[in-house]
């Protein structure tokens, strides 16, 4: 069991590793997967087997001891010299190929558990859900307010509540549906989605904005025009960029493009069922469903809802619209 755990542990370590350094593109929904299942195996070899096999060690060493008493005192022999409590100690003590699975095991299942069905952290890596979110920010996503789904496969389990216009929404990236991508629902399912010459229209009607003072980003230092916008019961901020062009360049042929209509104001687009049109905050500075088309319902992951740290900025923390 020494040599499999050894060998188990390293290929863990190795795909880490492999993921760290670029070598793989990383699965860390299913690794943590795995390593439930794998320590959860361990825990009831552990409690079922090998604790009774050193249980039964410990009983016959506390017999044996009993019995070499009694053998002595018949000879007259009162004080003997033995350290049973220490040594019973060394057989039930778990060996270091148990300590590193079953041991690992009940905090394991815990974060499994928490970030499956719960609650799941997200580092914000771009620009562009600024100003709402920015470069840093460490977020809690709600993983059951649109529904439970299973692990990995991510099938839904539980209905729970709609998408709604403006929720901030993390989802799985259509193109790339191991990477996970952060953007905000503009579009629900059969709306009619327009944004031409930097105006949002849903349903024909304007998605009207304040002006607001400008926003200054650190990392690009430059300022930016900023306009509060109201989408559903949500008010937040956007960004606009005077020197961006208002047409959608380098836009894939994606699933239902026939749905969109591009010029050189924008674009034009019929959300088809189960699926959702999704929008950076950073209107000029963000790579959403204008380039590469329509989130479908089954890569939902959840609604983010929460700053939890910004290292650099403790101000961020708390909730946001």
């Amino acid at each position: 069991m020494q040599v499999l755990t050894s060998l188990i542990l390293a290929a863990f370590v190795g795909y880490a590793g492999a993921w760290y350094m670029g070598l793989v593109e990383g699965n860390f929904a299913l690794l943590l997967f795995l390593a439930t299942v794998v320590t959860g195996l361990y825990w009831l070899a552990e409690r079922f087997y090998f604790l009774p096999q050193r249980q039964k060690v410990a009983t016959l060493l506390e017999t044996q001891d009993v019995l070499r008493r009694e053998s002595l005192g018949q000879q007259g022999i009162s004080q003997v010299d033995s350290n049973l409590s220490e040594a019973r100690g060394r057989i039930l003590a778990q060996p270091w190929w148990l300590d590193w699975t079953a041991g690992l095991f009940p905090v394991i299942i815990a974060v499994f558990f928490l970030r499956s069905f719960l609650f799941e952290p997200f580092k914000i890596p771009s620009g562009s859900m600024i100003p709402t979110l920015l470069v840093g920010d460490l977020i809690l996503v709600n993983k059951f307010h649109y529904g439970v789904r299973l692990p990995v496969i991510n099938t839904k389990i539980t209905e729970g509540n709609k998408p709604q216009h403006g929720d901030v929404m993390v989802f799985r990236y259509p193109p790339k549906p191991n990477l996970d991508y952060i953007k905000r629902v503009v579009g629900l399912p059969g709306d009619e989605v327009a944004y031409l010459n930097k105006r949002l229209t849903i349903n024909g009607k304007v998605i009207d904005t304040v002006a607001m003072p400008e926003f200054f980003d650190d990392d690009v230092m430059r300022y930016f025009k900023q306009y509060g916008e109201s989408l559903g019961e949500h008010q937040h901020g956007i960004l606009n960029d005077d020197n961006r062009p208002a047409f959608v360049p380098g836009a894939d042929n994606f699933a239902f493009r026939e749905n969109c209509n591009y010029s050189i104001e924008g674009l034009v687009c019929k959300v088809p069922e189960g699926h959702y049109f999704m929008m950076g905050d950073n209107r000029d500075n963000s790579l959403d469903s204008r380039y590469w088309g329509f989130v479908p319902d089954k890569n939902i992951v959840g609604k983010a809802f929460f700053v939890w740290m910004n290292f650099g900025n403790l101000k961020r923390i708390g909730p946001f619209n």
